[in-house]
């Protein structure tokens, strides 16, 4: 079977396929297969063909876009069992560890990358693994903030917040005095994506941990770490946010067991008034919402730290095995090119893939006309990536479930849901190398 060729029924039941050729005809299968984590004919997933087509005319190399998103690491890892990996990935920088330790990641040398020394060196540093070396090209990256209702802010009369205070207080308000004028009870301060699919209430809870000069794993040196998660900058935290699941009620009925798919629908249907989220899904709620009633405020600093937000992004991952390394190396560059960054970008349209450039060249303000975009840009700089173990997957999940659960449960202690959670990640660490 030739290399790019996926198993009929992984097609025929997991995939679709976009066309990626510069001149717009279907792909052969000497064609550079990229995958990337979006929903098939999603507006991202069309960028990305964009982004291959553009490469396709500069370098004279095919290629096959497959957009895939339900269950993604799960199809990967089918494709591992076959040794018939996809010659580029396009995937979330927290999915590096576990990638590189089954080993289907090429080393990337930064000095030999044609362009490398024009990315940042924050992004740079969610290339690389915990054993120094790097494992991918940097493509895009994302610093989280509030996406906040401003109607319903200057409907309650209250200004942006600037303090936790002022957060659990406008929360409150939109909890309590019908901002959206109906008549009803029937909104909330925050919407948020607590479940534990994916590791998401480890991954909600993040930024605002960060925020109060908290984390999740303190670097002891030489690629070894410790549990943070216990320390009291991070359970305050979690309490804070514990508090406005059971002491305010703030947060939409159901977020315990919601993902951001859901919780996107949620804050569009007006459920609620404040999401903690990435840039990702700006243009959506522009348009489905509508531009003059949003606004986006930097998390404010927790009482006994910040500034901090979660920083990711995505990363262009060079697949092991592939029979076109010269192609590999080719895509990567242009994807980190001006011109390839650009692309990503999309203006101020929906589907960017590309959400913050990593591209110093790159002036976001010169490709983005809405100002909210700057907001995201200046949070980066007090951006935290997780923790370069060798497989940060298992952290964050084994994080998530410990913090879901006593956000689910009020009656739950958080100091003593937090000291769980350190031995199980001690246990984690020790079994992965790095403790």
């Amino acid at each position: 079977m030739p290399r790019h060729l996926l198993g009929a029924a992984i097609v025929t039941a997991l995939a679709v396929t976009l066309s990626g050729c510069g001149s717009g005809g279907g792909s052969g299968d000497d064609a550079l297969e990229i995958w990337i984590r979006q929903a098939p004919d999603s507006d991202s997933a069309k960028t990305a063909v964009k982004l291959a087509d553009a490469f396709t005319k500069a370098s004279g190399v095919k290629t096959k876009v497959v957009a895939l998103f339900d269950d993604f690491e799960t199809k990967l890892q089918q494709q591992a069992a076959q040794k018939n990996l996809p010659d580029i990935v396009i995937n979330d920088t927290a999915q590096l560890g576990n990638m590189q330790t089954q080993g289907w990641l090429r080393e990337v040398d930064k000095a030999k990358l044609k362009g490398g020394d024009q990315l940042a060196d924050r992004a740079w540093q969610a290339a690389q693994a915990g054993n120094g070396k790097y494992y991918a090209a940097p493509f895009s990256a994302q610093a989280f903030a509030l996406i906040i209702r401003k109607d319903w802010r200057e409907k309650v009369g209250l200004q942006p917040p600037q303090t936790w205070d002022d957060l659990a207080k406008l929360a409150k308000a939109f909890t309590e005095q019908d901002p959206d004028g109906n008549g009803q009870k029937d909104t909330y301060g925050f919407v948020a994506p607590a479940g534990t699919k994916r590791g998401y209430a480890s991954w909600y809870a993040s930024s605002m941990i960060y925020a109060n000069g908290g984390t999740f794993l303190t670097d002891s040196g030489g690629g070894k770490f410790t549990p943070a998660v216990a320390d009291p900058k991070t359970v305050e935290a979690v309490k804070w946010l514990q508090d406005q699941f059971c002491v305010a009620k703030t947060v939409n009925p159901g977020a315990v067991s919601n993902d951001t798919t859901v919780t996107h629908e949620v804050f569009e249907k007006g459920q609620g008034g404040i999401y903690l989220v990435g840039p990702y899904v700006l243009a959506r709620f522009v348009k489905s919402i509508g531009t003059d009633k949003l606004e986006v405020v930097k998390v404010p600093k927790g009482p006994s730290g910040g500034p901090g937000t979660l920083g990711e992004g995505e990363n262009v991952y060079l697949m092991a095995g592939s029979a076109n390394e010269e192609g590999q190396q080719k895509f990567a560059e242009f994807a980190v090119s001006p011109d390839g960054q650009k692309i990503g970008m999309n203006k101020d349209a929906n589907g960017a893939i590309v959400r913050l450039p990593v591209n110093k060249g790159v002036d976001m303000a010169a490709e983005r006309t809405d100002p909210r975009w700057q907001v995201f840009q200046e949070a980066y700089a007090d951006a935290v990536y997780s923790s370069p173990v060798p497989n940060w997957a298992p952290i964050r999940q084994t994080s998530a479930d410990a913090i879901n659960a006593v956000w689910a449960d009020c009656t739950a202690d958080v100091k003593a849901g937090m000291d769980g959670l350190a031995t199980k990640l001690t246990s984690e660490l020790q079994a992965q190398k790095a403790s």
